[in-house]
């Protein structure tokens, strides 16, 4: 019990920060697995935990996103059957990689969020609003719950960032909403991916309970955050989340 009260303490108040982060712009998953995995928990344990307990948090944050009317409702859900099927299949690979391979692919993954938004710059302006077609909303919505569902499966940090970058640059919605879209993806992602680490035992149970309920307040936090303050403060925080990618590909590089 000493042992599991000091992994909580430590833990605890780096999920409440991974949840509010994640809620705003994604990418949360940069402070939370890091977390797990400074802690001490093997790297499969480490994601699989992480997927549990940031479910219940991306869960909290729909429900207020959607609350406040900045969810639509048709791509989110495209996205999110597409996420549910791409995160099944990423989990599935990333049980059968081993510790040293799974956490090269992360070192790798991190920075490319990050190179995209230096190189575009107007990143994050409002769009022109533009009238698609059923067909091509529920096409692209499909399309990019797959990708990045499995990429959220296999790797996992950065992935509401994603999301949201491609709910703008594709459907061309405006930050807060896409912010809230993202999220209704995300859980599923959470999902498929918790059930497949579940079901190879990779969680930590005794730690869930704690954790989850400082990463829900993490998230009711950080949505009413980016609702309150609109798309700039969502722009802020993703260049927040950009320079936390660049700090802990430093970190890895040096160790």
């Amino acid at each position: 019990m000493p042992e599991l009260l000091k992994l909580c303490l430590f833990i605890c108040p780096l999920i409440f920060l991974g949840g509010f982060v994640d809620s705003v712009a994604g990418g949360g998953g940069l402070i939370t697995l890091p977390a797990y995995l400074m802690a001490g928990l093997p790297v499969h344990l480490a994601a699989g935990t992480n997927k549990v307990v940031n479910g219940s948090g991306s869960a909290i944050a729909s429900v207020k996103y959607f609350r406040s009317g900045k969810i639509q409702l048709r791509p989110s859900l495209w996205a999110a059957a597409g996420a549910l099927a791409g995160a099944s299949f990423g989990a599935r690979i990333a049980m059968h990689l081993s510790d040293r391979v799974l956490q090269g692919l992360m070192l790798v993954a991190l920075p490319v969020v990050a190179v995209f938004l230096v190189v575009k710059k107007d990143f994050g302006k409002d769009p022109e609003e533009r009238d698609h077609s059923r067909q091509y909303i529920v096409l692209v919505s499909l399309a990019i719950g797959l990708a990045v569902g499995c990429y959220d499966g296999i790797v996992g940090p950065g992935t509401g960032t994603l999301l949201i970058m491609a709910f703008t640059a594709l459907l061309h919605m405006d930050m807060v909403t896409a912010s809230g879209s993202a999220k209704v993806a995300n859980v599923a992602s959470n999902v498929a991916s918790a059930v497949a680490f579940i079901l190879g035992g990779q969680v930590m149970w005794s730690i869930v309970l704690p954790a989850a309920a400082c990463s829900i307040l993490g998230n009711y936090c950080g949505a009413r955050y980016a609702i309150r303050g609109g798309g700039q403060r969502i722009r802020i925080m993703i260049f927040v989340v950009l320079g936390m990618m660049f700090v802990k590909m430093l970190a890895d590089l040096i160790r």
